[in-house]
């Protein structure tokens, strides 16, 4: 009995990861429109077999996408570990955007429908507050604009993202000088009109729930 059931758990797994490489693949370059039946053809394995490893698209997506999110936590902690707090930004941004342009489906993740995702949710949980201290020692320092909070990172964020959305067939790496641009903005000696955005903005302009 042990004999035969361990050749059908290591089935199970191989079926697993065929799944999780066809979708990785499909889903950064058509985005999470893909359906279960676009995966399962593509990793080779029956519809069945998908739907008893990922019932729903959530499921899926969660699986594929807790990696990323992790990787984004990295980068998040590893832009608080330097020196300069305000090329440590940078550096945040310009590694995340570029997931991002990698990644349609990671993307479309991290704005827009899918916000209201405990995924998504636990993820800007994790990385809010180290950017926040990022913004709060750049502004110490007297790298940043009079009055440039998080909320001021996240309105570029949002601006390269439409960039990148709108050239992502024909101009992929547009949304580069775009970065450079919002960036230099925030800098210390610009003069920015209004205020920034506070967290019920944010919410609004991220599409998640209010």
């Amino acid at each position: 009995m042990a004999d035969t059931a361990r050749p059908l758990r290591r089935d199970a797994e191989r079926n697993r990861q065929l799944l999780l490489a066809a979708a990785r693949v499909l889903i950064a370059e058509r985005g999470l429109e893909v359906t279960h039946e676009d995966i399962a053809r593509a990793a080779g394995t029956g519809l069945g077999t998908i739907y008893r490893r990922f019932p729903t698209k959530q499921d899926l997506v969660d699986a594929l996408f807790t990696e990323h999110v992790d990787a984004v936590v990295a980068l998040a902690e590893a832009a608080r570990g330097a020196p300069d707090p305000s090329d440590g930004l940078r550096r945040f941004m310009e590694a995340t955007l570029e997931m991002q342009a990698r990644d349609r489906g990671l993307s479309q993740l991290f704005r827009g429908v899918h916000q209201d995702s405990p995924l998504v949710r636990g993820a800007r949980v994790r990385i809010a507050p180290i950017i926040g201290e990022l913004v709060e020692r750049a502004r110490a320092a007297g790298e940043l604009a009079a009055g440039v909070t998080p909320g001021d990172f996240v309105l570029v964020e949002l601006m390269v993202a439409g960039v990148m959305d709108a050239t992502r067939s024909f101009a992929p790496d547009l949304w580069r000088r775009s970065l450079a641009i919002g960036l230099a903005g925030l800098r210390h000696g610009r003069s920015l009109p209004g205020v920034s955005p506070d967290a019920a903005t944010m919410d609004r302009l991220y599409g998640r729930p209010t």
